[in-house]
């Protein structure tokens, strides 16, 4: 797997994430827990559809991300700042952390 670079930041226009610097697919075709932006630093829709879109990237499964995005959500990108930046490394270490607690 390549070594990734997922980066959020909040200005003028919202929030927006990219993927070795191109916009982030939000995968609303996999599931749309809301269709208005993705979002981070809290628990809700908004976090779960980028935990979903980042996941999905990332494994390039949409079942594995599916079935992960939530404990994602509430455990990694519920705590993200205004601006954060996550690589591939970096999401195996969260998703080790995530499953240990689990």
């Amino acid at each position: 797997m390549d070594n990734r670079i997922y980066k959020g930041e909040r200005n003028i226009d919202g929030a927006e994430v990219t993927v070795d610097g191109e916009p982030l697919d939000p995968r609303l075709d996999l599931h749309t827990f809301t269709s208005r932006g993705f979002e981070w630093g809290y628990e809700g829709d908004g976090p779960k559809q980028l935990a979903l879109a980042i996941l999905a990237d990332y494994f390039e499964d949409d079942a594995q991300a599916k079935a992960e995005c939530r404990a994602f959500m509430s455990r990694v990108v519920a705590y993200f700042s205004n601006e954060w930046k996550m690589t591939s490394a970096d999401i195996d270490l969260a998703l080790a952390n995530v499953h240990a607690a689990n």
